[in-house]
């Protein structure tokens, strides 16, 4: 059934061969209603197993918590039988948006089949572990087989940049601070939409946690699904090695008002009113714990303000060890795992107000959400959820 699958898209794809894969990545185990379910159980009925290593995306239900939001009993329960479903083929229960910052991170050069739009660009870009966007369903037929199509993003002459995306006096202090790449990312997909992007002009070089920001906020507001930066990432050393000795199709400035526009579109809220703060868009990192760790050390939330960090098992866990969570929860933070909340109907319906430092949220929560939100640097959502109300550092964009 599986290979039935992977075979009649390949036809319609064009491609003239298979390629053998040595990983999956499965977002189909998001419980978005019957179909899905359906097609889970009836693999797993039918003896399914993953070929290769294989990890989970987010689930819809935070498994141990999930009575402590809004989420309905029935829902719960069908997301629970999704989970089980594809347990029991053998994927390994990461429930992370983030793979790439587990164990299981793909190494450089290897094929593999990577759905979650966020950790395809990542590995893409930054791993250099090749993988189109997989859809969901798909997904879990490349696991199960172990071939995907040779098309697309496997194959070198498809690796090339197309747009050139010049950075032009940005200056160094907002470079280097965490906001810039969320903001970049977002203009990024803009401008590049679901073609190849080349930066050229970064004279920093960007963390694990800040180019995984950015590749988030590019794949949403775009299709980005593999970027370059000259002199950063594996692909591009220099400019010819980004471009395979080619010419960009399209050359694009960025200035500073360029950069400034893209932030006001992160946020449509109005006035100072603020419901709740949620951070982990991608999963937060167990960097990003310990850099959360001392702004909310010896303080204390407005009791009008929730704060909700979303993450995975394996990093709250690690933060935990570490120390990193206590002051967290002193703070009168609450932690999620395992789903977010645009995967779960988990927020109850009085949360209208929300402050994010990810420009993924920040795109996606007025439209799937039906909320309001404004985005801002970390210490800026720590300092708005004391306060209660909204406050931001104007003074890297003045």
């Amino acid at each position: 059934m599986a290979m039935s699958i992977i075979l009649r898209m390949a036809e319609f794809q064009r491609a003239d061969r298979l390629l053998d894969i040595t990983q999956a990545h499965i977002d189909s185990s998001i419980y978005m209603g019957a179909a899905g379910l359906e097609f889970a159980e009836k693999l797993a009925d039918l003896g399914a197993s993953v070929r290769v290593p294989t990890t989970l995306n987010v689930s819809a239900l935070d498994e141990h918590n999930w009575r402590d939001w809004a989420v309905p009993e029935e829902f719960a329960t069908a997301s629970r039988r999704q989970m089980t479903a594809y347990e029991k083929m053998g994927c390994r229960p990461t429930w992370t948006c983030a793979p790439y910052q587990t164990e299981f991170a793909p190494k450089f050069g290897q094929q593999i089949a990577w759905s979650e739009s966020n950790a395809i660009v990542f590995a893409n870009s930054f791993i250099v572990a090749r993988t189109e966007r997989y859809p969901d369903l798909m997904d879990i037929c490349a696991a199960i087989t172990g071939r995907v199509p040779a098309i697309g993003l496997h194959l070198s002459e498809h690796r090339t940049g197309q747009v050139l995306m010049r950075l032009e006096g940005i200056g160094r202090d907002l470079e280097e601070s965490d906001e810039f790449y969320p903001v970049f990312g977002h203009l990024m997909g803009k401008v590049a939409r679901d073609r190849i992007p080349v930066i050229s002009g970064l004279e920093t070089a960007p963390t694990e946690d800040q180019l995984k920001a950015m590749g988030a906020a590019s794949s949403a507001s775009g299709s980005v699904a593999l970027f370059h930066i000259v002199g950063h990432t594996p692909e591009a050393p220099d400019m010819d090695a980004a471009f395979q000795g080619g010419q960009p199709l399209q050359t694009v400035s960025v200035t500073l008002d360029d950069l400034r526009e893209a932030r006001r579109e992160l946020t449509t809220a109005t006035g100072k009113a603020l419901n709740m703060v949620v951070l982990g868009s991608p999963h937060f990192s167990f960097a990003e714990f310990k850099q959360l760790s001392p702004l909310v050390a010896g303080q204390r939330r407005s009791p009008d303000v929730q704060f909700l960090v979303t993450s995975s098992r394996t990093m709250v866990e690690l933060a935990r060890a570490a120390g990193h969570l206590a002051p967290l929860e002193a703070f009168g933070g609450r932690i999620t795992v395992d789903t977010c909340i645009l995967a779960s109907p988990m927020l109850p319906p009085e949360m209208k107000l929300l402050m994010t430092n990810s420009a993924k949220y920040a795109y996606y929560a007025p439209g799937l959400l039906d909320t309001e939100i404004t985005f801002g640097s970390l210490a800026d959502c720590v300092q708005s959820a004391v306060t209660g109300r909204i406050v931001r550092n104007e003074s890297l964009w003045e």
